[in-house]
């Protein structure tokens, strides 16, 4: 069965430096799809996170590129198997490089915490109780 798949395009000022943040919190990077100004980052077997310069990045728009430290342009929020693994994604990032953003929402049968990548782009990692979401 095809399942569909996400490649988030981001505008990073560094690419060395986003291969080692995001390779210290976890995730690999696919060589075959990464260059000197871009860093093809596998989250899972469907969500791909593409790391291009500002240079790189500018051929896919002629829109603006946004400063990720001053203008929120997209809120990326990844699901956790369980409440451990949310903290355990944020405090990794945060160790990497990366900086806490927002509160921690804890909701009982959701949590979720948010950190910022080098760049100013956040992520936020939530976990929801299965049985809050069965009928």
């Amino acid at each position: 069965m095809y399942q569909q798949m996400i490649f988030v395009n981001l505008a990073v000022n560094d690419v060395d430096t986003s291969k080692k943040f995001f390779t210290e919190i976890g995730y690999t990077i696919n060589p075959q799809f990464s260059t000197d100004d871009c860093a093809c980052v596998v989250i899972s077997d469907t969500i791909v996170a593409m790391m291009l310069s500002k240079q790189r990045y500018a051929d896919f728009t002629k829109k603006e590129i946004a400063d990720a430290t001053k203008t929120s342009e997209v809120l990326l929020c990844l699901s956790a198997e369980s409440r451990e693994k949310v903290d355990e994604l944020v405090d990794n990032a945060i160790a990497a490089g990366g900086s806490a953003s927002g509160e921690t929402q804890d909701h009982g049968f959701m949590y979720g915490r948010a950190f910022d990548d080098p760049d100013g782009h956040t992520w936020e990692v939530m976990w929801m109780d299965p049985a809050a979401v069965q009928g």
